[in-house]
């Protein structure tokens, strides 16, 4: 046997290696191969950033109500939220421009997130869905 042949040979043994069936059988299911460094998997700050430029799945609007009966409506809507498997949230409770002193729905929303054992990182909205009047939150 020529040294022509023998290499012929094992270009055809290492073509049909069980490496290959088995990358070949994955990519014809289109099964992901977790352990693959072709799929990376994202890392946190790109999960959040998707987040954060993501729709909120469900609003709740309290304007209006007392901060007793916001705190309810806050209550029931994180446990719903939590059932559905949300991801995002906004509320919208206002800049408390009509109330004297101090907004007692913008303070109210923020000791039930602190309280909230469902609730994770939150923040102002942007300018265009309601500023400093409604708040986003990830649920956790």
């Amino acid at each position: 046997m020529s040294f022509a042949d023998i290499l012929d040979k094992w270009e055809r043994i290492s073509d049909t290696s069980p490496k290959n069936e088995l990358e070949e059988w994955l990519r014809k299911n289109e099964t992901i191969d977790k352990d693959s460094d072709r799929e990376k998997i994202k890392t946190h700050s790109e999960k959040r950033m998707y987040l954060r430029r993501k729709k909120p799945d469900d609003i709740l609007d309290i304007h209006g109500l007392t901060g007793d009966k916001a705190w309810i409506s806050l209550d029931l809507f994180f446990s719903g939220a939590k059932d559905k498997r949300y991801k995002k949230l906004r509320i919208i409770h206002g800049k408390g421009n009509k109330s004297q002193g101090d907004a007692v729905l913008t303070h109210t929303v923020r000791r039930f997130l602190e309280k909230c054992p469902y609730a994770g990182e939150n923040g102002f909205e942007k300018a265009a869905n309601g500023g400093t009047g409604a708040t986003w939150v990830f649920l956790k």
